[in-house]
Formats: structure tokens, sequence, C-alpha cells
């Protein structure tokens, strides 16, 4: 999911991976000497593998820092202990700006259809699968910050139902089923052996 932040955001993670290139090495090298070279540039490459942080890693940490400038920035500014459930409605009403996805009004003649002929002035809004993965992240990134569990204001009812209505009523405007379909058990390959047997004649 995109989430536009506030361009002066001073918060904003940006992740860098320092590569390194090794020299080469000298053909008089010894045996010794070339093994203990890649050993080195095993560990170092290993190293650097372990502390690269993974794409869902980076994507929580912009949402928290979204998040938290948008406490900054509200009249008046909140902390994160005195914020709840309406304050994270707030701020999923606020992302609806930046959406990308068009969800048609009851009123437009497109309303229900998955592929609309033609342009309408309907609004853009956040897709619901991507709020519901947001909040996943913040839940997630509240408790890492030191949040208890039991007041997590992402995981409060009030969330749950709003995501909620905004998944039925998207499906409803754009014609999309968010139903997970059921996978199908493979069949299962049978290999049955045939015996060809000889009949000898007198």
């Amino acid at each position: 999911m995109d989430i536009v932040s506030e361009p002066n955001n001073p918060m904003a993670y940006k992740t860098t991976i320092n590569t390194s290139t090794s020299s080469p090495i000298p053909t008089t090298t010894t045996a010794l000497s070339t093994a203990t070279a890649a050993a080195a540039a095993a560990s170092a490459s290993t190293a650097a593998g372990a502390t690269t942080p993974s794409r869902y890693e980076n994507q929580k940490r912009r949402d928290w820092n979204t998040f938290c400038q948008y406490l900054r920035n509200h009249r008046p500014p909140l902390s994160l202990p005195m914020c709840s459930g309406a304050h994270v409605l707030e701020f999923l009403r606020y992302l609806d700006q930046f959406g990308k996805t068009k969800v048609h009004n009851q009123t437009c003649p497109f309303f229900g259809l998955p592929n609309p002929p033609a342009p309408c002035p309907c609004p853009l809004r956040q897709a619901w699968g991507s709020l519901d993965a947001l909040i996943g992240r913040l839940r997630a990134a509240y408790e890492e910050h030191g949040g208890r569990p039991e007041a997590n204001p992402f995981g409060a009812r009030a969330v749950r139902l709003y995501l909620r209505e905004v998944r039925d009523f998207q499906a409803k405007a754009r014609g999309v089923s968010y139903e997970k379909k059921r996978k199908r058990p493979k069949p299962k390959i049978t290999t049955t052996t045939t015996t060809a047997t000889t009949t000898s004649t007198s």
C-alpha cells in the first residue's frame, strides 16, 4: 500500500543498502590466504543480509512514522498513550484523500460495475485490502514500541467494524467480491501398472 506522508516529514524512513566490492585476489596468493579471504567475504555478506530489514519491516516503519506524524499534526496534538480507536478512524479517513481506488456512489450509473465503460466523478479511496494490511502492521508496531496489547487502539472493536463496513460497501460499489476462494484439493494421481500376460500356443 502506498501511504503518502507529508513532504516535510522528518521521520521519513529511507533504507540504504551498502554494497562493497572486494578487490581481485592476485594470482600469487596462496591457497590458504584465498580460503581465508573467501571465508571473510562470506561472513561479511551473511552479516549484511542479516541486518538488511525486510520489505514488511520497511513498510511497517514508514506506516508507523506516518501515524506518529499525524498525531503530532493533530489539533490539539495527541500523544500515543492518549490515542484511541476513534483517532485511528480519523487517521483512516484522512488517508482516503491519497487513495487510488475508484469507489462509486450509490447514485452513480456505474455502481456495482467492476469495469466502468466511462469515467465518472466518484471519489478515489483507499482500497479495503490496503487499509486492512495497514492496520495489521500498525497493530504490530504499536506493541513493538511498548504498547500494551489490551490497550492497542488498532485492535479496537470500532476499527474492526469500520473495516468490515468499508469492505462490504466497496464490494457492492465496485462489483468485486472479497470472499476468499477455497483452494481445491489437488487430485491425487495414482499410477496403475498393468502386466501383460502372454499365452503360449501349442
